[in-house]
């Protein structure tokens, strides 16, 4: 750390020119980080599956000043990973930040489960996470002075569930153990690679948890015995830990799996 960034420590996190391609930017999560890196002044590339959700959040950052390119696809091949780095080349000229937000869940008791939804949510999860990561930490090296590579964990990767998840905490743990490997192998590059892992925060898919019902008090009740902080994530949660992982204030950071989840897993 220079003496500069000690005496301006602001300055750390500055992202502002940087180049920030975001996979699943129609979900929860995806917008969340677009929404983030469009106001610290990043040029944005938006890729989803949603389309009309794509353009929202597109449109919403390209209100608020950013420079946005929007491709309706998601990074399910090899192919289709390259062509979103390439978008970012073509477009910006680099690529400096990736977060990888796409993914899925689909929830069943192993012997209710058949295989190929186990299949499913292990390539959404797992496999398209290390293409899109393949595919960037190439170009970064081209351009040999670093870069951000973000993925999405759950609290779900280190802890289990009851109700159905094998396919989706295996993936997660999966994910975990990747962001290590890839911190250790990308490291000497100047290339980091860590995970944000939430638990339960305010989404389309969770909305429910927060309603003012019988049902959702006694789930939410249950759910926040185990959490020190006593509520519920807000989207608020994760910015701050987003602009971290993209910033120059983690450049001594590689590997980590950073929990945003109000102590749950500290238990």
């Amino acid at each position: 750390m220079s003496g500069a960034s000690i005496t301006n420590p602001l300055s750390m996190f500055d992202v502002k020119g940087k180049v920030a391609l975001i996979t699943g930017a129609s979900g929860a999560f995806g917008m969340v980080a677009a929404r983030v890196l469009a106001g610290a002044g990043c040029n944005l590339v938006l890729a989803a599956g949603n389309q009309q959700a794509l353009q929202d959040i597109s449109r919403e950052c390209r209100d608020g000043g950013a420079s946005v390119s929007a491709i309706n696809a998601r990074p399910d091949d090899e192919v289709s990973c390259q062509k979103l780095v390439d978008e970012a080349v073509s477009t910006f000229g680099r690529l400096d930040i990736l977060v990888v937000a796409s993914g899925m869940n689909k929830v069943a008791l192993i012997n209710d489960m058949e295989p190929s939804t186990f299949t499913d949510v292990m390539d959404a999860n797992v496999t398209q996470s290390w293409l899109m990561a393949r595919a960037a930490a190439g170009q970064m090296k081209v351009q040999g002075d670093g870069g951000k590579i973000v993925l999405v964990s759950s609290a779900r990767g280190l802890l289990g569930h009851p109700a159905g998840y094998t396919a989706y905490c295996a993936s997660k743990s999966a994910v975990d153990g990747m962001t290590k490997a890839l911190g250790c192998e990308l490291g000497p590059t100047g290339i980091t690679v860590n995970a944000i892992a939430p638990t339960v925060f305010r989404s389309p898919l969770t909305a429910w948890m927060f309603e003012d019902n019988d049902e959702a008090k006694k789930v939410r009740a249950g759910f926040l015995s185990r959490v020190p902080k006593g509520r519920l994530g807000e989207p608020e949660d994760l910015a701050g830990p987003l602009l971290f992982l993209a910033s120059n204030a983690s450049d001594f950071y590689t590997g980590h799996i950073l929990y945003a989840d109000g102590g749950y897993t500290a238990g």
